[in-house]
């Protein structure tokens, strides 16, 4: 084997399309050729200067002529793994929100029907729904998934979640963060103060014990968690050494976005309510803002996200599917089309959005999210000319290729295998 060679090599990109790492620039060249060695790329440009390090027994060459070459996305906010749907609820919202109505149908809703669901699935049968849904991800140009629990409400359940997810990292390509949401509600049968000493005093505990979880989150907003019960729970999470994240301002704006900047996390999400003073603030402590188009779009939300204000205010975001059983969606180029159309965003911002802004949320940009030297080659290959056309085919799946650390996971089109001696 040659040592300076390189294990794979895309050739004559129409585009290559990558951000730096500030989540600010989006980098788009012509006629552009990349190399691939183990898991990471070794260079990035011309053809001068990457064909000398291909060897024709060594390299796989795929032809990107024509075609559009940018990261794989970074979802940094998803609830994968859930048991059962919602599919009786979201069609009748789709004409009715009486409560009496949907009582007479006898269709019940909300968060607990969910966590019904979930609690009385396996964690077998809920890995391959998690797994199903993750490949149709992957297969969308989704190469790292952020995943919560928070179905579950008890030690049990919420254990038994983040080992799926646990599973789900060792057995698929994506490369799955798991985050422990334990606060994403609480058990009708227990008052909620009790369930913060049980969150504090055993579930976080223990889930740091296992190693099964990298962040804590919790919901900051009327009717769910308070800002300081928000950080009475993340700060147990921090002294057993998990990374704090919120959901807030979705509902409300109860001082959950200032906390996010207090204790420097990596990231709010949702911030529908989110004012443009704590949105400064976050800016400032380095806090990403975790926005999602498409959940906004299935909940008919009385108040979008202010994007234009966020931006205003120096915000980095990242755009996520929020997948779960009331935004049902596993593409990223449908989060985006969405971020364009109604929220303003340009391609390029959504596409910055959706990779290295995914990877600031996750507080995983020095290795992922752009096509770099050194950083990991996930890669995704689109069978378009130009990267504007992720944004305007509509409900379609331009991906042709997707490479994950190196590795060719996907291949809807094969093309060239290696060169020919």
């Amino acid at each position: 084997m040659n040592r300076e060679a390189a294990d794979l090599v895309i050739a004559n990109a129409s585009e290559l399309v990558t951000g730096k790492r500030d989540g600010k620039t989006l980098t788009v060249t012509g006629g552009c050729w990349l190399a691939v060695q183990g898991e990471r790329i070794m260079a990035v440009g011309l053809e001068g200067e990457v064909a000398p390090l291909i060897d024709s027994e060594q390299t796989r060459l795929i032809d990107a002529s024509g075609k559009v070459v940018a990261p794989g996305f970074i979802d940094s906010h998803t609830h994968l793994v859930f048991g059962g749907s919602r599919v009786e609820e979201y069609a009748a919202s789709l004409t009715t929100n009486d409560p009496a109505e949907l009582e007479k149908r006898g269709i019940k809703t909300g968060i607990m029907v969910t966590i019904g669901q979930t609690r009385e699935a396996s964690a077998e049968e809920l890995f391959l729904a998690a797994e199903a849904r993750l490949k149709k991800m992957l297969a969308s140009g989704t190469t790292t998934v952020e995943s919560k629990s928070g179905y579950g409400l008890s030690a049990e359940s919420e254990i038994k979640l983040l080992k799926v997810n646990k599973r789900l990292n060792n057995s698929s390509p994506v490369d799955i963060v798991s985050t422990f949401l334990g606060a994403h509600g609480w058990p009708a049968d227990i008052p909620r103060e009790r369930y913060i000493d049980i969150l504090i005093g055993e579930m976080i505990p223990k889930v740091a014990e296992l190693g099964l979880a990298r962040f804590c989150d919790t919901w900051c907003d009327d009717g769910h968690y308070s800002a300081r019960e928000s950080e009475a729970i993340l700060k147990a999470a921090l002294d057993h050494g998990l990374q704090p994240k919120i959901h807030t301002d979705a509902y409300s704006y109860i001082g959950g976005s200032d906390l996010a900047a207090d204790m420097k996390m990596v990231s709010a999400d949702h911030l529908n309510y989110t004012p443009a003073a704590a949105m400064k603030k976050m800016a400032e402590a380095g806090v990403a803002g975790v926005i999602m188009p498409a959940l906004d779009f299935a909940v008919k939300h009385p108040r979008p996200f202010d994007y234009r204000e966020m931006k205003k205010q120096g915000l980095p975001v990242a755009l996520a599917t929020n997948l779960c059983p009331g935004c049902w969606t596993e593409s990223m180029q449908f989060v985006m089309a969405v971020a364009c159309r109604l929220y303003e965003m340009s391609p390029a911002e959504a596409l910055l959005a959706a990779t290295i802004g995914g990877a600031a949320a996750l507080g995983m940009e020095e290795h992922y999210g752009t096509l770099a030297v050194g950083k990991y080659a996930d890669i995704q290959i689109w069978d378009v000319p130009k990267y504007e056309h992720v944004i305007y085919r509509l409900g379609g799946n331009i991906v042709e290729k997707v490479i994950k650390k190196g590795v060719l996971v996907i291949d809807n089109l094969p093309g060239q295998g290696h060169l020919p001696a």
